[in-house]
């Protein structure tokens, strides 16, 4: 579906736009992965980030075992630093329903910092049942379950290099 090659390519163009809209702010940058599917991208991601950042992680679940989400958000692991006041990139793997990355953005809104935006590897706007302002996006695709680059089915096939539909 989407090749090494090419998620290459787009993670070296989302790491050269957001330096670009980080270029004149003063504050601290903090990319925050969502554990476990965004780790894949956000290392190769902050690789490609000229602008002097810091790395932070939250574990959330709303999958399972399952192909689609509950909608029974949970969040597993904390952030480990204090975001106030700083510049806050949310790097996601994948955004379906919106649900999961909604109560995400509710609960860092309320640390107060002076920005959050959202990155995304993968899209898939026929799924969203949440508006979300996606400022960095890497593909979009269509309603299918995909697997590899750290998109996984049942914590399997994370390790794949490229991005390919799982028959179920």
């Amino acid at each position: 579906m989407i090749s090494a090659e090419e998620i290459h390519a787009k993670v070296q163009e989302l790491g050269k736009k957001i330096d670009a809209h980080y270029a004149n702010s003063d504050k601290e940058l903090v990319l925050i992965g969502l554990l476990r599917g965004s780790v894949i991208f956000m290392a190769d991601l902050c690789r490609a980030i000229n602008k002097t950042h810091e790395l932070d992680f939250m574990t959330v679940s709303s999958y399972g075992g399952n192909t689609t989400s509950s909608r029974d958000v949970r969040i597993l692991k904390d952030l480990d630093g204090e975001i106030r006041g700083k510049d806050i990139l949310v790097v996601e793997d994948i955004i379906d329903s919106g649900n999961t990355l909604s109560k995400v953005l509710e609960i860092l809104s309320t640390r107060h910092p002076n920005s959050i935006e959202l990155c995304t590897l993968v899209s898939k706007p026929s799924r969203r049942e949440i508006d979300l302002d996606v400022k960095f996006l890497g593909f979009e695709v269509e309603d299918k379950f995909i697997v590899g680059y750290g998109l996984d089915y049942d914590q399997k096939y994370r390790h794949i290099p490229f991005i390919g539909e799982i028959g179920l």
